[in-house]
């Protein structure tokens, strides 16, 4: 049975370090963003489209839709990749291979999901042994982990009213800057964990 559209997934493919593999769902939608297409082609995904100006891959592939822009461009290839993804409907973002390599990306790429969680939208970053989500103006309940760490970050300029539960070190009614590094390294404790913001954009990442 397809998947209603605010539950179908749009997989975004990025040229950054390889890691993790998935099945896409009936009525999900893959995007190889340029170097992306070597990452889908090792893990025996065939995109439903490829975006990029092809300056790392080399030439864009046959076995897709292409959508090739010039490299003198004022996006990177996977914030393409995700406008493509909105334009098609979709809600909700999965980003393989965002992470690693060049910082500028991987700050990008953070970016990008706070954007979309700014526009209600779901999106998670999926790197080696690390997942890094947002939260805005809502709710994010963790992944239930007996040890790890989880950073928080402000990522718009205060967050107010955030609320930590259920890790080592808890907040209440606090607000955070994104200028002061107070949410970092924080602990599961095989516990619910719960963050929320009633005001304001967060980054969120923790060990897988």
């Amino acid at each position: 049975m397809k998947k209603d559209m605010k539950n179908r997934i749009c997989y975004i493919i990025a040229a950054g370090e390889q890691w993790g593999e998935f099945t896409p769902d009936d009525g999900d939608f893959v995007i190889a963003a340029d170097g992306g297409c070597g990452f889908a082609e090792t893990m025996g995904v065939t995109p439903d489209l490829a975006v990029g100006d092809f300056d790392s891959w080399g030439s864009p592939p046959d076995n897709c839709p292409v959508l090739r822009v010039n490299a003198e461009k004022d996006v990177t290839d996977t914030a393409l990749a995700v406008s493509e993804g909105l334009a098609r409907g979709y809600r909700s973002f999965v980003i393989y291979g965002g992470m690693g390599g060049r910082i500028d990306h991987t700050l990008a790429n953070i970016q990008l999901i706070c954007g979309l969680s700014a526009m209600r939208c779901r999106a998670s970053l999926i790197g080696r042994g690390v997942r890094v989500t947002a939260v805005t103006d809502s709710s994010l309940v963790l992944p239930l982990r007996e040890k790890g760490t989880v950073s928080v970050f402000c990522h718009s300029d205060t967050a107010e009213g955030v609320n930590i539960t259920g890790l080592k070190y808890e907040l209440r009614e606090h607000t955070l800057n994104n200028v002061t590094p107070l949410g970092i390294s924080n602990e599961f404790k095989g516990r619910a964990a719960k963050i929320t913001v009633r005001k304001g954009t967060l980054a969120v990442m923790w060990e897988e």
